[in-house]
């Protein structure tokens, strides 16, 4: 049944489908799995990863069905949203579906943008599991970077007290003499802590550490995320995990978690992440969780195991991708698929008339505060000088060889003139172009996206690199800059493209992705310029090097790795019937 998403909460709309929510037990038997294949937790169940690939490895895969979106307002316009209502479509016209999407982040769900499991009668159940932690792959996360951490500043303390020999006498570890000025790594946790951005440890005497400026980023921006998203086996995951460099000794060295000996116990924290949670939407569709957020300052894509699973066990797969098609889908074309080896059949592009009208000069969104009147009446003045960025967007997809799939993901405000000028201006730019009511209706609103979707997906295409391997950093860096970006170039700072040259001549690096660092609310490196800026150079401040995940991450701009809470977050809103134990307040 539909709910009424204009009555209802969006956790009342979970708690009210949550009767009726398949169990462990009924998904084995609806999905064809193997009772040891599905591994119950409580209400909810993991699905094991090696043992499903084992016995359907040589099964053909369904269609591979990606979803990103324009570039957005700070509200998010609906990738989630979208996915989940395209999932629950595509089931209404009986196909075998299910989808994969990213795991909340505790940030998010505190602040001023509330969690990612969808809304309205596009929702992912249970939503305060989701919420609040789901089966513990962020905890673990959390645990095992921390674990290196503290291995660090451990072995750095152990160094400044000990002489060689007393070091290899008391320790029987050999001296790695880390510079405390190049320390790469933070520490990190799951919420927008502003405040530890900058810090100072090791305050105190001799046996309180080593007094050096550290710092804090956002659990999910760990390279330990990083590495659960592209790895594809246990195996690979423990291997990845022992590459970490977390400094440079004082000649210039990496020094690794393996040079720490933390590397299997990081793995011991995380053995139980390499197992997609699987859950289910407000129509009991089935869709795996699976890695984390924030493409803007990490790779933001649901997992590869994931996909390769969900390939074998669904004909139509749904994958979700970070922020807009600049960073989301642009990681997923460039990295993603280039690890997966995945091809895709279609990208659904997903836009709003409010950030439309964002992008043609409509007056500044801000989280927590009423959307201004030109967002919630007609103006087709304001969207049709918002349009170039939607164009924009379907070009950089089609760029990949694909031909999108525009969904218009509509607001009860929105009108008719406003709808039918999108359709047309993204079908003069080669793409198909479905208006959906996935929120208002569920599957049913979302008919008209899942035949578009179905007749895309009988298309081929050239799907293709925007550049070849063996292409050196700060050229790729400049593709992207120019060809999906819209910049005239890029412009390195000192320090940042002494770096560059140190990796384009290490032959270590060569076979690194790039994983751009950048503002997700606006094509450029400044959040402020919307629409699609022109005559603007992409400055790059530094390069992030995670060797665990084989990353290359150029940073563009003032983005930091740790975003703040607002003036008016969720938490404000969020509490406990003491009655009943329910959560209450989440949206």
């Amino acid at each position: 049944m539909a709910y009424n998403p204009l009555e209802m909460a969006d956790w009342q709309i979970s708690e009210a489908a949550e009767e009726n929510m398949p169990t462990p037990e009924d998904w084995r038997e609806r999905l064809d799995l193997e009772k040891d294949e599905v591994l119950p937790m409580g209400r909810l169940a993991k699905l094991d990863f090696m043992k499903i690939m084992n016995r359907l490895g040589n099964k053909s895969d369904g269609k591979y069905i990606e979803v990103t979106a324009i570039t957005p307002t700070p509200l998010g316009e609906g990738k989630t949203t979208t996915s989940i209502g395209l999932i629950q479509g595509l089931g209404k016209r009986g196909v075998r579906v299910g989808g994969a999407l990213r795991q909340a982040s505790g940030g998010p769900t505190m602040n001023v943008k509330g969690t990612a499991a969808g809304g309205g009668n596009s929702l992912i159940i249970p939503m305060t599991e989701f919420s609040l932690g789901l089966t513990g792959d962020i905890n673990a996360i959390m645990n095992a970077h921390n674990l290196a951490m503290t291995a660090l500043t451990a072995r750095m303390q152990h160094e400044r007290n000990y002489n060689d020999e007393q070091l290899k006498r008391l320790t029987g570890m050999r001296r790695l003499d880390i510079d405390p000025t190049r320390v790469e790594m933070g520490w990190v946790m799951d919420f927008c802590a502003q405040a530890l951005r900058n810090i100072i440890i090791g305050i105190g005497g001799r046996y309180d550490g080593f007094t050096m400026s550290s710092k804090f980023g956002i659990a999910v921006g760990s390279e330990c995320m990083a590495i659960l998203a592209i790895a594809r086996d246990l195996a690979d995951l423990r291997k990845r995990l022992d590459e970490i460099m977390v400094a440079f000794d004082k000649s210039g060295n990496p020094v690794t978690t393996g040079d720490l000996e933390v590397g299997g116990a990081m793995t011991a924290w995380m053995r139980d992440t390499i197992n997609p949670t699987l859950m289910s939407t407000v129509e009991y569709q089935p869709c795996m969780v699976h890695a984390g957020p924030f493409a803007n300052i990490a790779i933001g894509q649901s997992s590869i195991i994931a996909d390769r699973i969900g390939l074998k066990m669904f004909d139509y797969h749904v994958t979700e991708s970070g922020f807009a098609a600049d960073i989301g889908f642009e990681k997923f074309w460039n990295v993603k698929c280039r690890h997966s080896g995945l091809k895709p059949n279609v990208s659904v592009l997903t836009t709003t008339i409010r950030a439309l009208k964002m992008h043609g000069g409509g007056p500044k969104v801000v989280s927590g505060l009423a959307l201004p009147d030109e967002y919630t009446k007609e103006d087709l003045s304001l969207v049709e000088k918002g349009l170039e960025n939607m164009v924009h967007h379907i070009q950089t997809i089609r760029m990949s060889g694909i031909n999108p799939v525009v969904c218009i993901n509509r607001f009860p405000t929105d009108t008719d003139a406003e709808i039918e000028l999108v359709g047309k201006t993204a079908e003069t730019a080669g793409a198909r172009c479905a208006e959906s009511c996935h929120w208002l209706y569920g599957g049913d609103g979302a008919l008209e996206l899942a035949d578009a979707v179905l007749d895309a997906c009988n298309d081929g295409n050239d799907f293709d690199f925007l550049y070849p391997m063996d292409t050196k950093l700060r050229d790729r860096v400049e593709l992207i800059a120019r060809r999906v970006y819209g910049a005239d170039g890029v412009a390195w700072y000192p320090e940042a493209e002494a770096k560059a040259r140190m990796l384009e001549n290490d032959p270590r690096y060569h076979d690194y992705a790039t994983v751009m660092v950048k503002t997700h609310l606006s094509l450029s490196h400044e959040p402020a310029l919307k629409g699609v800026p022109k005559g603007w150079i992409l400055p790059i401040r530094d390069i992030l090097i995670y060797s665990g995940a084989r990353f290359l991450c150029p940073c563009a701009g003032s983005i930091s790795l740790m975003p703040g809470t607002g003036s008016n977050p969720a938490f404000r809103r969020i509490s406990v019937d003491v009655e009943t134990g329910r959560v209450i307040g989440m949206f």
